[in-house]
């Protein structure tokens, strides 16, 4: 399970960077999305519920 969530973490990051050209009108909000993300599943690693 955790092996699952890392792999679509990492692929959601690299999708969410602007750095393609259809992306870049897309402003902060895919990255601030992926962060709020990043912050839940540390704080639920770190609860011990995954």
């Amino acid at each position: 399970m955790t092996t699952i969530l890392l792999i679509i973490l990492i692929l959601l990051l690299v999708g969410g960077l602007p750095v393609f050209p259809h992306s870049k009108s897309w402003g902060y909000g895919p990255s601030g999305i992926i962060g709020v993300v990043l912050v839940v599943l540390l704080i639920l690693l770190l609860l011990g519920k995954i």
